[in-house]
Order: C-alpha cells, then structure tokens, then sequence
C-alpha cells in the first residue's frame, strides 16, 4: 500500500545527513508520496545554497524555525502533517526527533523512524536526558548509519533496541573519469591539469579540521595542489591562513558544489580530517570514483576505507597524515577503491532496508 512519508531534518544546507534524506525521498518516490520538511530556513535561502533543490520543490517544506523552543513550530507541523495526509514519520537527528515525534504523537502517526548519524552530541548530559525521554515518550524505530553509532546508542539507552542501516550513495552515478575527461573536468573547475590533486569536501568548520590539513599540505614537496569543496563560517579565516603561510596559490576555495561527481573525478586523492564524524558519504563517493581516500578513525570510517588503496589515522596526528599523503603521491598504493566502496556502500542496500521498516 503507498504510503505518505514526512522526512524532517534540521536545515536543508549541504551536508552529508541531507543528501542522505534526498536520496531517500528521491528512491522512495515510486512507491510512496515522500515529503521532506527543514525545520529552519525557507526555500529561497536553500536553493540559493543548493541549486538541485529547486527539482524537488513541490517536495519540500520549510518551517522558519527560530534558535531555542518554538511550539509555533509543533502547531505548523501537526498542521503539514494532517494536510498532506501522512502515514509515517522518518527524522533525523535530535531536533527533528523532538519535533517529529511529538508532533507524531499529537496527530496519532503509528510509524516513525529515527535515524542518529552520529553520536558526539550526546556526550552532554542534558543532550542525553532529553533523548531518553524523547525515545520513551516517542518510542520510534532507532536506526544507526554504523555500528560505532549503533554501540554508543546501545551504551547510553540500554533498553531501546537500535538497528544498523548503512548510509549508502549511487553507485550509478559515482564514476571515475581518467585521461582526457578528468583534464577537462580540472579545466572546468579552474583547476591546473598537471598537478597531483588532494581533495576535501566538507563544511569549514573546527569540527572538520582543515587547519591540520593545510598545516601538514604546506610541508608537502612538490606540486601538488588542495582543492577545498565546501563553505562555512571558517572560510575567511583559512583563506587568511593560506596566504600567512605563503600557499595561497596551491590552495583552492571551490564553495558548496551542486554536482560533487566532477569535483571527485578530478582528484588523485581525497582526504578527510575531521576530529567527530558519523558515518560520511564523501569518502564513499570518492572511492566509488576511483580515488583513494585518507580519513581520521573516528566514528563509523573505519568501515569505510579500503585497506589496499586507502589509509586510516589518528584523529589530529599531524605527522601520521604527512606520512599518509607522501605514500600517495610515492604511489606505494595501488589498485582501485571502486569495488571495495560498491560493497560497503550501495544505496540500493540502504534504501531495500529502510524500505523494509515502512512495510
């Protein structure tokens, strides 16, 4: 029987946790009406930052939250809620669970789905007492994106079962380019074709920790080039950063990029630093495109580097990162990630399984 689908996330600006809700909505809606609601923001401000918005505007819903606790926000969901006529409730991360779940439970919705993609916000205790009560009072279906997130869940809620669902991309489309297509893809992107290109995608902010990458990239001999893709309240700052460091030149500010498929098929390697993460999907789509991958042991990443052309460290060592990227560019790796990535990673896996839970 189709069903009516309400997924509710935070904010619509790009990032790991709303591609993952796209891709959701966009491989459900053959056999379920899917909606997907930002608790803050509006539309033109969204699809200003994320043009591929505009193709599922009839789709979205904005709600305009305001910072703190906003019962106004309860009331205009019950009110979406009852006026698209929905059946299940799919939320992601604290906030939406908050407002999503009552709003569920005001409107008698019997299916709610909870998604956590990481954990590090509850390592506060107030953050935590919430969510007990929230999981009790609400009682949704707990997923994981990985079973390091799985774990800690299991350690801070003992009584609420958790399930492992795997964030997962399209494997159809993250390909790898080579030769005369991946130089006109750096052409495009303004990028020099002869360089050997290190890549990172992710929000500039302390979290994602590019002061280390930039840090240990300036050491690097060579020409190597660092093509940042992203943009954040950090951008000025480590702009500032590459020019008192005399790398300017080598660096490259891409911003946010509606279609990430060229920016990973133009690099030889992707690198990603952060100090907290869940379970991300650029690592994954770099290496369903080819390129080898170096990230921080930190939440789910372990599962998803491939142990013969990738490298996993420490979580801030400097020197373990130096040493990654120079047998990368020594070429003491070889081999494609591709298959590994097709194999932890697959979208259709992901979607098959949450699809399951709305049957």
């Amino acid at each position: 029987m189709k069903k009516t689908i309400l997924q509710v996330v935070q904010h619509l600006r790009p990032g790991g946790i709303e591609t993952m809700a796209l891709e959701l909505m966009k491989q459900l809606s053959p056999d379920h009406t899917v909606h997907l609601v930002s608790l803050e923001g509006n539309y033109q401000e969204a699809v200003s930052a994320w043009p591929r918005l505009a193709s599922v505007k009839t789709q979205l819903h904005f709600l305009n939250k305001k910072p703190g606790v906003s019962v106004v926000t309860l009331w205009h969901l019950c009110r979406l809620i009852k006026a698209l006529g929905v059946s299940a409730i799919h939320s992601h991360h604290s906030g939406p669970l908050l407002y999503a779940g009552l709003a569920g439970k005001i409107t008698a919705i019997n299916t709610h789905i909870h998604t956590e993609h990481d954990v590090w916000h509850l390592m506060k205790l107030k953050n935590r007492r919430l969510h007990r009560v929230l999981l009790k009072v609400i009682k949704p279906i707990l997923v994981a994106d990985c079973n390091q997130v799985a774990s800690q869940l299991h350690h801070y809620f003992p009584t609420t079962p958790v399930q492992v669902i795997s964030n997962g991309i399209d494997m159809q489309h993250f390909v790898p380019a080579f030769g005369e297509q991946k130089l006109l893809l750096r052409r495009r992107l303004g990028l020099p074709e002869k360089s050997f290109l290190i890549g990172c995608a992710a929000r500039l902010e302390q979290v994602k920790n590019h002061n280390m990458l930039l840090e240990v990239f300036r050491k690097l001999a060579g020409d190597s080039i660092l093509v940042l893709a992203g943009n954040g309240s950090l951008h000025q700052s480590l702009a500032a950063k590459c020019k008192k460091m005399g790398i300017a030149n080598k660096v490259f500010f891409l911003g946010n990029q509606d279609e990430m498929l060229p920016f990973y098929q133009a690099l030889d390697l992707f690198c990603l630093v952060s100090h907290n993460e869940g379970l991300p999907l650029s690592p994954i789509e770099a290496q369903a495109c080819a390129i080898p991958v170096i990230l921080t042991d930190v939440g789910g990443c372990h599962s998803i580097v491939c142990p013969r052309t990738g490298t996993l460290i420490e979580a801030g060592n400097a020197r373990m990162l130096e040493k990654a990227i120079v047998q990368q560019l020594q070429g003491h790796r070889d081999g494609s990630p591709r298959p590994f990535a097709m194999a932890v990673g697959d979208l259709q896996e992901t979607v098959n399984s949450y699809r399951s839970l709305l049957t």
